[in-house]
């Protein structure tokens, strides 16, 4: 009679965590089907891939960052302006309107992409991005062949270049 007290103690214990656990990811469905379709991705391209974060803010200035990450390490990470008014071209200086940084040098500038993997990413995704909030709207699309393209939340009431996540506009094999 003890063990069956302590197996139905047990069962209703893992009943409880589990129903806490359900839910705690926005989008959570559609984040499973990507990650899958991302396990795939990276077994067929042996871990060897670019992909191109990019990003516009509503002053009309936007940027892209190409990563290239071979072996399952990040090796190079390349920036430039896609956009840029007048008034703030003259202000940004020549060397810092397009670069790239090297295996030596990655995380040197500060503008552009954080030099993630995919991996990462679909950590940082999981862990801080998609996690429900009870003031943001959460968005989270899988535009690349099923993979991650748009992940983050913007917080209610936020007026200007809110989104906290990622926007990734190409996944491309080596």
């Amino acid at each position: 009679m003890k063990k069956t007290f302590y197996l139905l103690a047990l069962l209703l214990f893992c009943n409880m965590v589990y129903s806490c656990e359900s839910g705690v990811l926005e989008h959570q469905n559609d984040f499973e089907a990507s990650q899958a379709t991302w396990m795939n991705f990276k077994e067929s391209s042996d871990n060897s891939y670019t992909y191109t974060v990019v990003f516009g803010s509503w002053v009309g200035f936007s940027w892209e960052t190409t990563l290239t990450v071979i072996d399952g390490s990040v090796a190079k990470r390349h920036f430039k302006y896609t956009t840029l008014p007048e008034d703030l071209s003259e202000e940004i200086p020549e060397e810092e309107l397009e670069w790239t940084e090297e295996e030596g040098e990655l995380g040197s500038h500060q503008n552009g992409a954080e030099p993630l993997t995919l991996d990462e990413v679909y950590t940082k995704a999981q862990q801080e991005w998609l996690v429900e909030r009870e003031n943001a709207v959460t968005y989270f699309e899988r535009e690349n062949n099923g993979m991650i393209s748009t992940c983050g939340y913007v917080e209610n009431n936020c007026v200007d270049d809110c989104f906290i996540g990622i926007k990734i506009a190409r996944i491309e094999a080596l």
